[in-house]
């Protein structure tokens, strides 16, 4: 240690290595210390988003942490606490050498749980682009240097203390002393100036809220990114995993991620500018961090369409380590039934089901047989073959054609939301028949409002099919709370 002090002496002048080494240590020790404070303040905060977005090095371990509430809870504390009490250190300029130690070893930790490698998520964040390199690469390499240097390099109380023990009383004049010591203490300032800073940023916060946010005649109206009272759920509520059922040797999840916000596409009523924000919403790193939370929760199905854009996303998340499994949304045309298909196929899905809209058309043209060829030729592939509907006539045809697909998707919700219309009269004790008659039981079925007018309907033919069906548009874009939406389509059959 003695040769490096020398080496560095020789280089530097002692001031301004002194004075160099203590402005890079406060900027680190702010960013620490501040980092742990805003976690700490935070309501919900959780490390668990960020773990299960980890594909590489020791993946399964975070994955492992993210899956229990106990550990997880801990791993939260210790991130919280652990940046400010290294903050602090540095500010201070004590245990220079500890914290800069562990602050180093919780670098490393981010760094392997998200690197900024070509196809991680760490390569594209929302504060700019890296490749290789980043903030915490940066910050670990100050750390080391922090951690190698002789202990009273820089100012601070390592030093003030250092010197008070090797330096005689009397050989230090009264205003060397005091400069001294006012030189060692300046991370108390710092300190001072950080927590003013950060009084100004929480009472301008606590001004958005109460001017822009909680205003009376504007509550019906609040459109912030995060109004007052909006509450988010965290991994650490979950209360178990979703439970699974089975279609044919498959293990599919009871709740199943959806994929027409992947694609850019949602059933939003009559919200005609959901879509375009939906698209500019899910970016790629949204998409895969989506797909991690629902492996999180014990999803392990997602439903997704077939397009250039899904091929390439499920790519970059198998790339990743993602490990939900696919079943692909296919359209086809009395010219090409298989191209879809095939293309979900060679990209690893693990079935395939022919889109709504299309059954529903092909059935009312009377074209079962393509339908029937389309099925076929999944099945020739060697995954699963569906078929879904928004109409209930179009199971019951399949079901009298024989077509015979793996499995089904109707769309059902019991419509109990005013953009669904009014629900059409019917006698006191009237009771479902759709093996005889298939009629309305909502108004005006030919709009975006609403995909299900035969509720009680669906729901009483579906008895009668030995095959598993899976529920769709289950909350009516959101109409209907989870609560209600949920339970309803379960208690019924799917």
């Amino acid at each position: 240690m003695g040769l490096l002090k020398t080496k560095f002496h020789s280089v530097f002048r002692p001031e301004l290595l002194h004075l160099l080494t203590t402005a890079l240590r406060l900027l680190v020790g702010w960013h620490f210390f501040y980092e742990g404070l805003a976690k700490a303040l935070m309501p919900n905060w959780s490390a668990a988003g960020y773990l299960m977005s980890s594909h590489w090095l020791l993946a399964d371990f975070f994955h492992w942490i993210a899956a229990h509430p106990g550990i997880l809870k801990l791993v939260n504390v210790i991130n919280i606490y652990g940046l400010m009490f290294i903050g602090l250190l540095l500010i201070l300029g004590f245990l220079i050498r500890p914290a800069a130690i562990f602050g180093a070893g919780l670098i490393v930790l981010y760094y392997i749980a998200n690197p900024p490698l070509a196809g991680f998520l760490g390569e594209a964040t929302g504060e700019g682009h890296y490749l290789i390199i980043n903030k915490n690469l940066i910050e670990l390499t100050l750390l080391i240097f922090f951690a190698v240097l002789p202990g009273a390099t820089g100012y601070g109380i390592n030093r003030l203390l250092q010197r008070r023990r090797s330096e005689p009383q009397a050989a230090v004049t009264p205003d060397y002393g005091k400069r001294e010591t006012l030189k060692n203490l300046v991370g108390v300032p710092v300190l001072g100036a950080l927590g003013l800073a950060v009084l100004q940023k929480r009472k301008w916060e606590s001004f958005e809220e109460e001017h822009l946010v909680s205003e009376k005649s504007r509550l019906n109206a609040a459109t912030g990114a995060s109004p007052r009272g909006l509450y988010f759920a965290s991994l650490q509520e979950l209360k178990g995993k979703v439970p699974c059922g089975r279609i044919g040797n498959l293990e599919v999840s009871r709740l199943i991620c959806g994929g027409n916000l992947i694609s850019g596409y949602s059933h939003s009523r009559d919200l005609i500018y959901v879509s375009p924000l939906v698209k500019g919403y899910f970016t790629d790193d949204k998409v895969i961090e989506t797909l991690n939370l629902c492996e999180a929760c014990g999803i392990n199905t997602a439903i997704i369409r077939v397009d250039n854009n899904t091929l390439r996303l499920i790519k970059k998340y198998r790339h990743r380590g993602g490990k939900i499994q696919w079943i692909a949304q296919c359209k086809i045309t009395e010219n090409d039934f298989t191209s879809d298909a095939n293309a979900a196929v060679d990209h690893g899905a693990v079935g395939a089901y022919l889109h709504g809209g299309v059954c529903d058309e092909m059935v009312a043209a009377g074209k079962l047989e393509l339908l029937a060829r389309a099925l076929n030729h999944i099945k020739t592939r060697g995954v699963l073959a569906g078929m879904a509907a928004h109409q209930l006539q179009v199971i019951i045809a399949a079901e009298r054609a024989g077509l015979n697909p793996d499995f089904y998707m109707k769309t059902l919700n019991s419509g109990n939301y005013w953009t669904a219309g009014p629900k059409l009269p019917k006698p006191d004790h009237w009771v479902p028949e759709p093996h005889r008659i298939v009629e309305p039981e909502l108004l005006d079925p030919d709009q975006d409002n609403i995909w299900e007018v035969t509720p009680r309907q669906t729901i009483e033919f579906m008895k009668s099919v030995k095959k598993p069906w899976i529920a769709y548009k289950v909350l009516g874009a959101g109409a209907i709370h989870p609560g209600e939406g949920l339970p309803y389509v379960f208690e019924n059959g799917a």
